[in-house]
């Protein structure tokens, strides 16, 4: 199985939301495609806590192989929710290892 890990660090306000409120679209959204990506074995988003933490959100999500996860990167539903994130963040960071 594989490990798909992403963290953002959110812009202060894009999109008319606030970097809180966009983590929290972004929540609901990626853990949205659960049952809609088949590859999509798991999926879970975690909104920091932490003060000066590096990002803001952060997603745990587990395929069977590289090749589901790359199919997941193009489903059409995954880049509809991708294009957004893209507008409101600042930086991300991916991370994919077996588990």
């Amino acid at each position: 199985m594989i490990k798909h890990i992403v963290m953002w660090k959110l812009k202060p306000e894009a999109e008319g939301l606030t970097a809180s409120g966009n983590a929290l679209w972004m929540k609901e959204h990626l853990e949205a495609l659960y049952g809609i990506v088949p590859e999509l074995k798991s999926c879970r988003v975690g909104i920091n806590i932490g003060p000066g933490s590096n990002c803001e959100a952060c997603l745990e999500s587990t395929f069977d192989s590289l090749e589901d996860l790359e199919r997941y990167k193009v489903h059409p539903e995954h880049v509809k929710v991708s294009s957004y994130c893209k507008l409101v963040r600042e930086s991300r960071v991916a991370c994919d290892f077996e588990i």
